[in-house]
Order: C-alpha cells, then structure tokens, then sequence
C-alpha cells in the first residue's frame, strides 16, 4: 500500500475512519492523563489490558468457587486442557502446526529449558553466536549455559557487532560470521527483532546458514510475536520462545510460549528435562516411574498449567485471531511509516531514528537516537501523557501497536513534539 502521507489531523483522522482494524482499540482499557487516553507507544514492553480480561478471570474464578479441584475435568475451560486452548492461535502467529507450539512457565526459564535440549558442546563443536548487545537476560542466560557445562564465556560466545558506523547488523554480516565459524558452531541463539535497535533479522536465512554447517537455530521472539507473521515451521527453526506480555497483551509476568520443530517433537528420545505435565494426559494419573513424553511440543511442558497465568493470554489471543496477524502486519507497516514520515518533519529536536528504514527490516517500533538530552526528553513525554519508555543510552523506543493505536494517536504523538519542545 503506497501512500501520500499529510502532516495533518484531518488525513490521520481520515486514516483512522477508513481502518477497518480501528474498531478492535475499544476493546482495551487506556490509562488516562488528563480525562483523555494516553498516547500508548509501550506496548513492545507491556501490552494494554484487553476488555475482556476480567470476564475471563471471572470464569475461572467461579470454576475454581463452584467446583474446587473438579475443575480439571469440569467447568467452562477444563483445567487440565488449559494450554491446549492456546495453540490454535499462537500456532497461526508462528507459522507452525498446533503440534509445535506450547505454553508453559515465563520466558527465560523456558530459554533456559529449550537450550538445555538443543545445546550438546562438543570439544570441537561448542561455539554459540548471538547479537552483540541481546536483551542482558539473553546475554545472562547464555553466559550461566556456557558456565553449567564447564565452558568460558569469553571463548565460547561470539557477539556479531555491528560494523563501523552503524547501529545495526546487516544479514549479509550475520551469515559471514556462521560460516565462518562453520564446524565449531553448536547453536545461534539471536533475538528476533533487538530490543534496543527494533532491527527485525531475516530469520529464515539466518537458519538456513546455520544448518548448511549442521548447527541448531533458535530465537527469542519476545518482540516478534504477535507484532510480525513468522513462518517458523517452513523455515525449518529448531525452537525459539517468546513471552506474552507484550504485542500478546497477556498481562505482567503471563505465561511465555514456544516452538519446537516437527523434526524434533516427535523424537522421544531427543534429551529433556521434564516433569508430569509433558506426559500423556492418559497414564498422568497412574503416578509411575519412566517419563514418556507427548509426541508433541506439548512434551516439554513440565508443571500443572498456570491457569491465572493463562486466562488473559487467552482473552487476547481470541481479539488478535479475529483481527488477524496479516491485517495488523499491513496496518502496521503504514503506521510506523507514517510515524517515520512525521518524526523527518521536525526541526527542532535533534534525533536519529536508528531502526532500519525498510518495513521488512522493522516491526512496530521505531527507536529514536538522542544524541543529549535524552532523559529529559522522555520525561517531559511522559508528562505530556505519552506513554514510551527510554533505554540507556540514549534510545527512546515508540511503538504504535496496530491492534489498539491509530493514526490519530502518531499524529498527537507528532504536534506534542513540534509544539512542546
């Protein structure tokens, strides 16, 4: 969709009335500033809470009063299921069967879960790649890998920089260094889109080079998911994860998800480290000895589902199923081009907006460089009621998620920078 952009409200209000995913913002509570919405940008850090949460916790809270323990087998949402009625919607985000995708635990823990099954150091084979500057959780999580199996850090980890000059990574650059590395390469464990940057990587070449030297790909999708359409399972990715909190708008600390390919789900022998809720539903309850996993992703779940956990990820999956991944990625793209084009308007603050420029290279948010000044700036957005947040050093990081922000909010977003500072 090309378009003729106008630094105007009346054609965002337009842009607005003519989006037929504009319906889709009333059902989110805003905070307020001032007895009006705030202009929510933060949605890559905490997703909006969906109007139909509380009916949902509400169900469950009744099941739990009604029927006590028999909620495992009865009431709305049997308990015992309660993951499974997660996958047909987290399945179509990732591109991947219902087999391959699960839900369990948060985040970093199931990182932590999924390399401890994919990650096998070898003396000649032990290397793992990931981009310089990874969220410190990606970076913490495999250094203490690295560590558990006895490896330096510093020999072991290689950190794909960018080149001079540039604030962002090119795949070009990427696919060099994992050739480079060739037999000594275990893993590549990147994060989708960098927190930081907002640069999307080209996942699907990224595996590729990773498996033409016999090594395992995996992701972070955390800013991924729910913000672009994947196709993990025609990609051949052997896992990634991601967490709910953000585009999924499942609530703070809500249950992570991930994917785990075909080619290993139904390899039962493939190592794990697993407890009862990966065991098939029908010999749970005989309490023996000798783990036999599900044929399915579902076969790394390891705990009783957290159903509080889940019920707002649930909630929101069904608002995203019906507006639809490919919509808000379309919607998505216009918005933040639309945000870029306004930003280029301003002459009186001095900034660099370091997200690549190619909407294939980029998801929902845009992060602007301050060279001063930065921490100020911020703040007095904050103080102008708009909600984004600041990353050290120097990075202000504004995402217009499409499922609840609209054109009109860019544009507010655009007249507080023009006017106010």
């Amino acid at each position: 969709m090309h378009h003729t952009f106008q630094p105007t409200l009346a054609y965002a209000t337009e842009m607005d009335q003519q989006d037929p995913l504009n319906y889709f913002r009333s059902q989110f509570h805003f905070p307020q500033h001032q007895g009006k919405d705030v202009i929510y940008f933060c949605g890559n850090s905490l997703g909006l809470q969906p109007k139909n949460a509380a009916k949902a916790f509400e169900t469950e809270l009744n099941t739990w009063q009604e029927l006590a323990v028999g909620g495992y087998f009865n009431g709305t949402n049997p308990w015992l299921y309660y993951q499974e009625y997660l996958k047909p919607a987290l399945s179509k985000l990732v591109g991947a069967k219902e087999s391959e995708v699960s839900a369990m635990n948060a985040l970093t823990v199931n990182l932590h879960l999924l390399m401890l099954s994919f990650y096998k150091p070898t003396p000649g084979r032990y290397k793992i790649i990931m981009e310089a500057g990874a969220f410190p959780s990606d970076q913490y999580a495999v250094e203490t890998l690295v560590r558990h199996f006895g490896l330096n850090p510093d020999d072991t980890i290689i950190e794909i920089q960018p080149l001079d000059g540039s604030k962002t990574l090119t795949t070009q650059q990427i696919t060099d260094v994992i050739k480079a590395t060739g037999s000594q390469l275990a893993m590549v464990l990147f994060g989708g889109i960098n927190y930081y940057t907002g640069q999307y990587f080209d996942l699907a070449t990224i595996t590729k080079a990773t498996h033409e030297v016999d090594a395992i790909a995996g992701f972070d999708l955390a800013h991924v998911t729910g913000n672009i359409p994947l196709n993990l399972h025609d990609w051949e990715v052997d896992f990634a994860a991601w967490c709910s909190y953000k585009y999924l708008n499942a609530g703070p600390g809500a249950t992570g998800g991930y994917f785990i390919h075909e080619k290993h789900v139904t390899n039962s022998s493939m190592n794990r480290l697993a407890g009862w809720w990966g065991n098939n539903e029908s010999t749970r309850f005989k309490m023996e000895k000798g783990f036999i996993p599900k044929q399915d992703a579902s076969g790394w779940n390891i705990s009783t589902a957290q159903v509080f956990n889940m019920t707002a990820l649930k909630a929101s999956l069904e608002i995203i199923d019906k507006a639809d991944i490919h919509a808000l990625r379309e919607k998505s793209i216009v918005l933040t081009n639309y945000l870029a084009y306004l930003l280029q308007q301003l002459t009186n603050i001095n900034f660099e907006i370091i997200t690549p420029a190619d909407p294939a290279q980029r998801g929902a948010q845009l992060s602007l460089y301050f060279k001063e000044k930065g921490k100020e700036i911020h703040s007095k957005m904050i103080e102008s009621g708009i909600i984004v947040d600041f990353r050290e050093p120097g990075v202000i990081r504004v995402a217009p998620a499409p499922l609840y922000c609209g054109f009109t909010d860019v544009y507010r977003f655009y007249e507080i920078l023009k006017t106010n500072f």
